[in-house]
């Protein structure tokens, strides 16, 4: 990602609808996990640091990783746990460190998404639970993909196939977002003609607090429908539940 755009995430994602029904939509799978009390709990790719609020809520210790400097030093001054600066390829922990792991909306980021799912696999411990987000849809590919360094979009299929190529059980893949698929499928075809004609365009506009009352609401309502372990079809994202198997894992081409 580049800086403008990292520096523009940073300061939006404590409001922003987008990040807020994420949010919903993660707590309502982690709600799910049967984790021990004492889980030791990873955000890999933590950004600001603002997924770690939650993510004490679901073990006696939480850490990050996050390749951005910036971000980093913005998520260690929470003071919710060790904040490290570094790649998903080369993760700075032993293996089986982590009873949990969130990786979101980081993996299309990454050149080699199977490398970086193994290194993941590498410091869960067995039986631990990964959740993964990733943007959906190669044909909804836009500028806010190119301004993030998105090396790709996910079908259903692709993030199944790179999960067990990593040697991760998948236990469970919905799509979210799913109410503004169609608006938001229109607006970026729109987007695409205007930025041939003016430029680029900004999805990241916060815009007035009604307006992301508005839009959050949809994800709210997805969060509570998988919450009751159901699944939603279609939508902007996908999101998968993997786990690590108990025993040898074997590495499916």
């Amino acid at each position: 990602m580049d800086q403008t755009m990292m520096n523009r995430t940073l300061a939006v994602d404590e409001h922003h609808w987008w990040y807020r029904g994420r949010r919903r939509v993660i707590r309502a799978e982690l709600d799910r996990l049967p984790l021990p009390e004492d889980a030791h709990v990873l955000d890999a790719g933590c950004g600001s640091g603002r997924t770690l609020v939650e993510l004490v809520d679901y073990g006696r210790e939480v850490c990050g990783i996050e390749l951005n400097a910036e971000a980093a030093e913005l998520a260690r001054g929470r003071g919710l746990g060790e904040v490290r600066i570094g790649r998903l390829e080369e993760l700075p922990w032993a293996d089986s460190t982590f009873d949990l792991i969130t990786c979101l909306d980081v993996i299309e980021h990454v050149p080699d998404d199977v490398a970086a799912l193994v290194e993941l696999r590498r410091v869960a411990r067995p039986g631990a639970w990964l959740l993964v987000t990733v943007p959906a849809y190669q044909a909804l590919w836009s500028h806010h993909d190119e301004a993030n360094h998105h090396f790709r979009r996910y079908s259903r299929s692709l993030l199944r196939s790179s999960a067990r190529a990593a040697g991760w059980q998948i236990e469970r893949v919905s799509s979210f977002n799913s109410l503004l698929l169609a608006p938001a499928a229109a607006v970026r075809l729109a987007q695409r003609r205007m930025r041939s004609q003016n430029g680029a365009t900004n999805d990241l506009d916060v815009g007035p607090a009604w307006l992301n009352d508005v839009l959050e609401r949809p994800m709210a309502l997805e969060a509570g429908w998988l919450a009751r372990g159901r699944t939603l079809p279609v939508g902007l994202s996908l999101l998968a539940v993997l786990r690590r198997p108990q025993g040898p894992v074997t590495l499916v081409p």
